[in-house]
């Protein structure tokens, strides 16, 4: 694994999401990260404009280096978002901002990063599993799409393992979901733990629910279920809600296992806020311990909810500050002027 260079301040701090873009400007080693207006994606044409818009114009900031996390795999000198259609450019980047480095990362590989600095205060804990110190750790949450990110301990440096896990395929496991299996919506003839476990994975969850009972979809938006979920007011959402959460837990309880993440699994993004109540009420953490016949294990793993703010814009900033605490391998996604 190469060396981490150092990078020059100001650094432009950006999690490019599927909806949401955020930025921050990190000035110095020590200086405080300042955070900047979330830009809508779908209001600029490229990221470029709305780096442009929002950093430049907006804050009169004039960046020397840029780390950005994207919803997405880092592939070439184009790079196209998951669930967006800005398309990366770190060359054009460079050539139009003046800096000096450019540096992208998966956008769960950023939210692994923040993870050794999390208070107990950042966390809201599921369960009664207890977190080892400098064990190996996972991250993973449902926003526009679904995001997974494993990080490890070796050599004294935290390493980062991106994947594309959510695109694994999920299938049916109790009674139930044999009936409204039949009825899900499949994203590309297939159904993932993203086309379940997401904001659009909830639309086809509910109205396959719907389906399945015979009765209308009348919420139609992830908001909407998930509101009156939370009410009570429609029990197909509700139900929606306690299946999102089961999901969730399968697949966070595989993850567990694959990676043996006696460091604990965290959820993060702001769906795994707002349902909150529902992953605590207890159908989350069973369907992550149902994994015969190594209940033993995962009954052991801690899992929380991340309550800490922009939690990938902070492990960027602590990649940024100190790049020597990480192993991250910054080939092919590393541009220099």
């Amino acid at each position: 694994m190469s060396e981490a260079p150092m990078f020059p301040f100001p650094v432009l701090i950006g999690d490019i999401g599927g909806t949401n873009a955020r930025f921050a400007l990190l000035d110095g080693k020590d200086a405080e990260l300042t955070r900047l207006p979330t830009v809508h994606t779908a209001d600029f044409a490229t990221i470029d404009d709305a780096i442009q818009a929002s950093v430049i114009d907006g804050a009169g900031a004039k960046p020397k280096s840029a780390m950005l996390a994207l919803a997405g795999p880092i592939v070439g000198d184009r790079v196209q978002l998951t669930n967006c259609d800005w398309v990366v450019e770190p060359k054009r980047a460079i050539a139009r901002f003046g800096l000096a480095d450019v540096v992208l990362l998966n956008d769960f590989e950023a939210q692994s990063l923040a993870l050794p600095d999390l208070a107990p205060g950042d966390l809201d804990p599921i369960g009664n599993g207890r977190a080892r110190p400098e064990a190996v750790r996972v991250v993973l949450g449902p926003g526009t799409g679904l995001g997974v990110a494993a990080l490890i301990h070796a050599d004294g440096r935290w390493i980062p393992v991106p994947g594309e896990g959510p695109h694994i395929d999920i299938g049916p496991v109790s009674p139930r979901d044999f009936a409204i299996w039949p009825n899900l919506e499949r994203a590309h003839g297939r159904i993932t733990a993203e086309a379940v476990i997401s904001g659009p994975g909830m639309l086809r969850l509910y109205r396959a629910i719907c389906k399945t009972d015979g009765v209308p979809a009348s919420q139609a938006s992830p908001e909407a279920v998930t509101n009156a979920g939370l009410s009570g007011a429609d029990a197909q959402a509700a139900e929606t809600l306690t299946l999102m959460a089961t999901s969730l837990g399968r697949v966070a309880g595989d993850l567990a296992l694959i990676f043996l993440a006696y460091g604990g699994v965290y959820l993060a993004g702001a769906i795994a806020g707002k349902i909150a109540p529902v992953l605590k009420a207890g159908a989350f953490r069973s369907a992550f311990e149902a994994k015969a016949p190594y209940e033993a294990i995962v009954r052991q793993v801690a899992t929380a909810i991340i309550v800490k703010n922009d939690a990938p814009l902070a492990g960027i900033a602590a990649f940024a500050r100190a790049p020597q605490r990480f192993g991250l391998e910054l080939a092919g996604r590393h541009w220099r002027r």
